[in-house]
C-alpha cells in the first residue's frame, strides 16, 4: 500500500516540516564561522546553493541541524542535485544524534525505498522516535504517519520496530556514512 495524502494534508506536512527545519537556528562558536543561522536564513530566502554551501562544511563536522536540512536539499534537489541515498546519509547521521525532523523523515524514506531499500520495520522504529520528539505542532501529523505505516506491518514487524525504538540511544557527532 502507498502511503497518499490529500493535498490539505499534504501542505500543512509541508509547512510543518519547513518550520521545524527552519526552527530556531544554532550558531557555532568562531567569529566569521559558516552558522547555521545563516543557512537556514539564505534557505528562507530561496538561495539554496548558498544555503547548501554554508551546511555542508557544518554537517560535515557533525551539527545534527546542518545534517537534516542538507539532506532535505538532497531530497529534493534544491541548489544540490537531487540524490536520494545522500539524504538517506545526512538524515541517518542527524537522526541517530536525536534529531526529530530527521528520524521522521529517515522514516518516510524507508516507507518509500528512497535512497534506502524499503523497510516498513526501520520505518515504523524512525517514525516512533520522531513522533517521541516531536513538539507539539508536529506531533499530530507524525503520529498520523507513523499510524499509517503501522497498518502495513505484521504484529511481530510492529514489535520488532518498537523494541529497537526502545533500544536506540542518541549518539553525538557520528560521521556520515
Amino acid at each position: 500500500m502507498k502511503l497518499t495524502a490529500p493535498p490539505a494534508l499534504r501542505r500543512l506536512l509541508a509547512a510543518l516540516l519547513l518550520a521545524a527545519i527552519l526552527g530556531p537556528p544554532v550558531t557555532p562558536a568562531g567569529a566569521g564561522a559558516p552558522s547555521t543561522s545563516g543557512a537556514f536564513a539564505l534557505y528562507a530566502r530561496g538561495d539554496y546553493e548558498a544555503a547548501a554551501a554554508e551546511l555542508t562544511p557544518l554537517a560535515w563536522a557533525g551539527d545534527p541541524r546542518a545534517q537534516g536540512l542538507l539532506g532535505f536539499l538532497y531530497e529534493y534537489g534544491k541548489g544540490v542535485p537531487q540524490n536520494y541515498v545522500a539524504a538517506a546519509n545526512w538524515y541517518a547521521s542527524a537522526a541517530e544524534q536525536g534529531e526529530a525532523t530527521a528520524q521522521y523523515l529517515l522514516g518516510l524514506l524507508y516507507d518509500k525505498g528512497h535512497g534506502v531499500p524499503r523497510d516498513v520495520v526501520l520505518s515504523q522504529k524512525w517514525l516512533i522516535l520522531a513522533t517521541a520528539r516531536a513538539s507539539r505542532r508536529e506531533r499530530d501529523v507524525y503520529t498520523r504517519l507513523r499510524n499509517a505505516v503501522a497498518t502495513k506491518m505484521s504484529p511481530a514487524q510492529l514489535a520488532t520496530a518498537q523494541r529497537l525504538a526502545i533500544e536506540w540511544a542518541p549518539v553525538r557527532g557520528l560521521p556520515v556514512q
